[in-house]
């Protein structure tokens, strides 16, 4: 199965950084809510393994959370090679915004 890949610097105490990511399933299914569905998330040690829907297409993958970036790879079905770019771009810019060190947890 082809793979998708996303590195995302952060500048957050390891703690921080895995307290905000806690909320990257809860911030798909607000900002995404017509386009994906059946959410998932659970914690694999310093990894957040998830798994999701979009137009019918499940994606999955893990979140590693280092020092310094988090590490996004996961499995992409066949059928969703045409969107690779877009997927990896959509979990790069929410993640991006998610790191941000003045980002509001209420946001």
């Amino acid at each position: 199965m082809p793979k998708f890949n996303v590195t995302v610097p952060h500048s957050l105490p390891l703690g921080e950084a895995q307290d905000r990511l806690n909320r990257f399933v809860d911030i798909l299914r607000e900002k995404f809510k017509d386009s994906v569905g059946d959410l998932d998330q659970n914690w694999e040690g310093n990894a957040l393994a998830f798994r999701f829907k979009t137009f019918g297409i499940p994606l999955s993958g893990k979140i590693a959370v280092g020092d310094k970036e988090l590490v996004v790879d996961g499995d992409l079905p066949f059928t969703a090679m045409i969107f690779k770019g877009k997927i990896e771009s959509s979990i790069r810019e929410q993640l991006e915004r998610l790191m941000t060190a003045g980002i509001s947890k209420k946001e």
